[in-house]
């Protein structure tokens, strides 16, 4: 799969989902993640109040997840007019599911990728964490 056809993948799902309020908002960003074994998940963001709702990685990683898959050769989010980076909080997640995704590609473009090693060069670990 190219990472056109994986951005295709996450555009085929991005779009307003109507929520309880209109200050909410869901599908304004949504993700599309290949694995390692072939296979391609997605997944929306959800913006709620508190604080309480998701980034589109975690949707797709939830789904990549319940099928029992770890691995992520790239990933892709998107919204209505640009690609995004995930946040910090997707980097760690990402890197947590697997330590092997650190060389996850993080596609910024059809052609332009940066690895989450690059993204993510002072990770959390959790044997460094139980050493402290």
């Amino acid at each position: 799969m190219t990472a056109k056809e994986l951005i295709e993948e996450a555009q085929k799902i991005l779009g307003e989902y109507e929520l309880s309020s209109s200050d909410y908002s869901a599908g304004s960003v949504a993700a599309a993640l290949l694995t390692t074994n072939g296979n391609v998940y997605t997944g929306i963001n959800i913006d709620v109040a508190c604080g309480i709702g998701f980034c589109a990685e975690h949707s797709a990683i939830a789904e990549m997840l319940k099928n029992r898959e770890t691995q992520i050769e790239m990933i892709v989010a998107v919204s209505s007019n640009s690609m995004r980076p995930p946040c910090g909080r997707c980097r760690e997640l990402i890197f947590q599911v697997d330590t092997k995704n650190i060389n996850t590609k993080v596609y910024l473009s059809t052609e332009k990728y940066i690895t989450l090693d690059e993204l993510l060069p002072n990770r959390w670990e959790a044997s460094k964490a139980k050493k402290n």
